[in-house]
């Protein structure tokens, strides 16, 4: 993992933090827990909206999270990975965590963890176990009053898994870390289903069946109640342009449309399915009730960056992080939604523990020039690896630097009045926003909203 551009007063503190990447990954809640007690809980200081799944978890955080802000609550937001700047991981009302602040976290949770990592049975947290341990300390010293908090891997072993939450959420399950999570949905799906607590309702999104009924096996054990999304609320698009959806939002008890939800890909109507689902029902069984108004605001004023975004026009780019095959077959779908026959360019790079042949599978049939490159990652697949698997595939590739490829794709498909899309990894997006100059993704979301108003 590479550092981002920070400034100096952060800068040491985060170089501690990245040094934690060579624990690897570390599955079971032992030592998350032991430096959690060390805090003195502060995961415990709020209730939380628990989410996991293999794709949309972070749409769906973002949407709920946006709805309850817009209802006047004081909300955490804890995703990642982050884009550009690791502050974009822990949001209090919508806002990064400060420079100063993450310095004055990171030496707090870094003494605890000294201190936890002697006992017996102790050791090093990781780096996600430490990034969980700050946020859920930055929200209890902002008086945060609800938090919305993703997974990371899985669910049941993740470092997330140490909340009581008020609610869980499932989005759609498909095959991804299967070296940590298994090799099917069904075992993927338990891994997930983790979350889920004893007699805590369970908000499921749409997913294969395999996948729905171990969930549902899972919230029956537990006596969670179990809420299908897309059986509680109906989604249909109106009207698709590059400005957004014009959707229909209906439930049983509430008519939300016509709104326009800013985010395109007909994929995410799942997610705003799902994230509705879960907000209503958590107004009902708590305090946290929305209302009409802040659940449409939660969906019009949205802002979540590289989600089928169009990063400009002139040639039409696309930037998108998908980085599955489920992911890319639902990209495959919006992009031709969107844009009909245009010829298609790809800029692409993926992990090397990805599935790469079912990962293209969908887009190649679309794809008539392709543009490979090595992201700057300890776990990036190699180009040579990347080239090979893409001629595999049948498609006309060419290894290049980031900035090079991203200027022969827009050459090429000016020329052709085409489409470039970027997609295969979240990293690759953030060294995309990088290169174009973008070291604060906060001040493209202030200039988005200063726009709206």
């Amino acid at each position: 993992m590479t550092m981002e551009p920070q400034t100096r007063q952060v800068a040491p503190f985060l170089e501690r933090l990245y040094r934690r990447t060579a624990h690897g990954i570390k599955m079971g809640l032992e030592v998350q827990e032991g430096l959690l007690a060390r805090l003195g809980h502060p995961q415990k200081a709020m209730p939380f909206v628990h989410v996991a799944g293999t794709n949309g978890k972070g749409s769906v955080c973002a949407i709920i999270e946006r709805a309850l802000r817009a209802a006047g609550f004081v909300t955490g937001l804890y995703t990642s990975p982050h884009l550009v700047r690791f502050n974009e991981r822990i949001r209090v009302g919508g806002i990064p965590v400060s420079d100063e602040d993450l310095a004055g976290l990171i030496e707090t949770v870094d003494g605890a963890d000294r201190a936890q990592a002697v006992g017996a049975g102790g050791r090093e947290s990781t780096f996600f176990e430490f990034a969980t341990a700050m946020a859920f300390e930055h929200f209890r010293r902002s008086g945060v009053q609800v938090g919305v908090l993703e997974t990371g891997l899985g669910g049941r072993l993740d470092a997330t898994n140490v909340v009581r939450p008020a609610l869980t959420v499932i989005t759609r399950i498909g095959l991804d870390h299967t070296n940590y999570l298994g090799h099917t949905i069904e075992q993927i799906a338990a891994e997930k289903a983790g979350i889920i607590k004893p007699g805590v309702p369970v908000v499921c999104g749409a997913m294969p069946e395999e996948a729905r009924r171990v969930i549902e096996a899972v919230a029956r054990k537990h006596h969670a109640p179990f809420i299908a999304a897309e059986e509680a609320v109906t989604v249909r698009v109106r009207r698709a342009t590059l400005d957004g959806q014009n959707l229909q939002v209906e439930t049983a008890s509430t008519h939300y449309g016509p709104l326009l939800f800013p985010l395109l890909g007909r994929y995410q109507l799942e997610n705003v399915a799902t994230a509705v689902a879960a907000l209503e029902y958590l107004g009902e069984i708590s305090t946290f009730s929305c209302g009409e108004e802040a659940i449409r605001s939660g969906l019009e004023k949205l802002w979540w960056p590289a989600r089928f975004q169009i990063f400009s026009r002139e040639p039409l780019t696309i930037l998108d992080v998908a980085h599955n095959p489920d992911a890319a077959r639902a990209l495959a779908a919006g992009l031709k939604s969107v844009l009909g026959q245009r010829d298609l360019a790809l800029v692409i790079s993926l992990l090397a523990d990805k599935d790469l042949a079912g990962f293209i599978r969908p887009l190649a049939g679309r794809v008539k020039k392709c543009w490979a490159v090595q992201i700057q990652n300890e776990r990036a697949m190699p180009l040579a690896s990347l080239v090979s698997g893409l001629r595999a595939a049948g498609l006309k590739v060419e290894g290049a630097p980031l900035g090079d490829a991203l200027g022969r794709a827009r050459d090429w498909a000016a020329e052709r009045d085409g489409t470039v899309c970027i997609a295969g990894s979240l990293f690759l997006a953030g060294e995309v926003f990088t290169h174009m100059g973008v070291h604060d993704l906060d001040s493209l979301r202030r200039e988005a909203e200063k726009e709206e108003s």
